[in-house]
């Protein structure tokens, strides 16, 4: 991204922030904070250009608005400066927060979502009064309306920003599920870094099939969204301090504090740094969904001054046993596991024959036939991008159920290394086909212990086979520039047997606005859920799995 460019996404953003039009002197002054040093007259400049784009609309002399196009342009334009942004604006966030504990006033970060009924208020309180929260400090505004009451909520990134202003760099690292067993914490079961992601990851588990909130509440036993941060050793006995002066004055939500270097909850811990696992200030939402209510849920969307919460509660018990267990085996990143995988796939491109990675997903025998005619109207609808090759396996243990095992795109990877051609899996993503077709949402291999495709799919946001710009799963691959002549040759063979290869970049070329690193040049792959992702938007009930095993692809059937 140029510049130029990189500056007028921040006027966009500026924009999409304000309720009101403003003027170019507001705009230059916010983008002087954000480290832009730009006069008036540029920035008037930038905004001719915008409105000729029409990404934003002069008002009279009041100044401009963001139009719905700019919104648009702002969300999935540039998608490879959203996977940086998301944890930019975490520190953005953080550093705007200056709440003193001593005098309890200031401002705090805030998720801010959105219930449809007042019964959701009680079945919230009860939510609370259990515990399984940051705070009870909430803000309800109700509209009469519509019967709409959005919902202010404090977020756990506030804590970060209380230490920060005590001279303690809090880092936030990753955000994640956590299991939870006799109301004791054991260990996250899945993560997603907070950088090289343009979804917020406590958001991309935010889904009534992921968390199981109100197990905890009733049963001492389930799954809670939580995060997990670092701080330099030396602050460990001032942080304690710190949270426990929070705690008293109804800001908590800590789960547990690592020894130096330990481990905690399965996450590793660097030598010199301690690690921090607090709950999700979204989770009292999560248990609000598990209910089958209808909520829209942002978070960590705004900066609120503390003043305008107040308790929803006064009774807060303490489920959890902060007493984390030790000696937890470590939670391994989708990455390791898959390398070992793409190791072992031998494909010979000429004969055709050989091991190739599948993802095998489960469904009951009774839906199998129709499963199969969804995924071969799919293919036929669009043969370009999505992949025909399938092939049935056994359920290890249910004979009422049977496996869909489709085509994984890290195949691709392991046989352009099996025939010397390096090539790293980056991106896991939503691909909107407009033309040309751009990347919406990205997760990178690089940092997560779950396929964001499944993340993609449990959370309802492809649009495989419905009207419209089809939204569809596809992957990004880097590839060493050196190597590009014989991996094109491959490659095309590979397309021409029917793997599903989008687009071959050229270096330094943005590929369907997803970015690489210099002297590697990208390639497009389409994702092997794609069939799976169009069986479960027709409303049949499908286990999706991910990355699961080998399979020889003279086994596999085509559609």
């Amino acid at each position: 991204m140029s510049e130029s460019e990189h500056r007028m996404i921040e006027i966009l953003r500026i924009l999409a922030k304000q309720e009101n039009p403003i003027g170019s002197k507001l705009i230059a002054d916010e983008l002087k904070e954000k480290g832009f040093n730009l006069g008036e007259r540029a920035v008037r400049y930038h905004m001719q250009i915008l409105d000729e784009k029409g990404y934003t609309e002069k008002k009279g002399y009041s100044g401009r608005v963001i139009t719905n196009l700019g919104r648009e342009k702002l969300e999935k334009g540039l998608i490879y400066d959203q996977v940086d942004f998301i944890y930019s604006k975490f520190e953005e966030m953080i550093y705007l927060t200056d709440f003193t504990y001593m005098s309890q006033k200031g401002n705090v970060v805030v998720n801010t979502s959105t219930i449809y009924n007042e019964e959701s208020i009680n079945i919230m309180k009860e939510i609370f009064e259990s515990g399984l929260c940051v705070s009870p400090y909430v803000h309800l505004n109700e509209d009469k309306t519509t019967g709409k009451i959005e919902v202010t909520t404090l977020c756990g990134t506030t804590i970060d920003g209380i230490l920060l202003n005590e001279g303690i760099a809090s880092q936030p690292q990753y955000g994640g599920l956590l299991k939870i067993e006799n109301y004791q914490p054991v260990k996250f079961t899945e993560i997603i870094s907070y950088k090289k992601t343009s979804v917020s990851p406590l958001d991309a588990f935010s889904n009534s099939n992921l968390t199981s909130v109100l197990d905890v509440i009733t049963k001492g036993s389930g799954i809670i969204p939580a995060n997990f941060r670092l701080i330099p050793s030396i602050a460990r006995e001032r942080t304690i301090e710190i949270i426990n002066k929070l705690d008293k004055i109804g800001i908590g939500g800590v789960i547990g504090i690592s020894e130096e270097g330990k481990d905690l909850l399965g996450l590793p811990v660097p030598d010199g740094m301690v690690g921090i696992a607090i709950i999700g200030g979204m989770t009292p939402f999560c248990a609000i969904k598990e209910l089958g209510e209808k909520i829209d849920i942002k978070i960590a969307e705004e900066i609120r001054d503390f003043k305008t919460l107040s308790p929803i509660t006064t009774t807060i018990k303490s489920p959890l046993n902060t007493q984390t267990v030790e000696k937890q085996s470590k939670l391994p990143f989708l990455l390791s596991k898959s390398w070992n995988l793409i190791q072992q796939v031998n494909f010979d491109v000429e004969k055709q024959k050989g091991n190739i990675i599948t993802n095998v997903s489960y469904l009951n025998k009774e839906n199998l036939d129709e499963a199969l005619e969804i995924m071969e109207n799919t293919y036929n609808d669009n043969p370009k991008y999505i992949n025909p090759y399938y092939t049935l396996v056994k359920h290890p243990e249910d004979e009422n159920k049977i496996g869909i095992a489709t085509i994984c795109s890290l195949s691709i990877d392991g046989i352009l290394i099996n025939n010397g051609i390096m090539s790293n899996p980056k991106y896991s993503g939503l691909l909107e086909l407009t033309e040309p077709p751009l990347f919406i949402d990205m997760i990178s291999y690089n940092g997560t212990t779950v396929d964001p495709h499944k993340i993609f799919l449990s959370k309802n946001m492809t649009s495989i086979t419905g009207d419209g710009p089809n939204k569809i799963l596809a992957s990004v691959k880097e590839i060493p520039y050196i190597s590009r002549d014989y991996a094109v040759h491959l490659l095309e063979i590979l397309n021409t047997i029917g793997f599903s290869i989008y687009k071959i970049g050229k270096p330094r070329e943005l590929v369907y606005n997803s970015k690489v690193d210099n002297y590697n040049f990208g390639v497009i792959t389409g994702g092997g859920l794609n069939s799976i992702g169009a069986i479960k938007e027709k409303g049949i009930d499908i286990e999706v799995k991910a990355i699961e095993k080998l399979i020889p692809f003279e086994k596999m059937e085509r559609l």
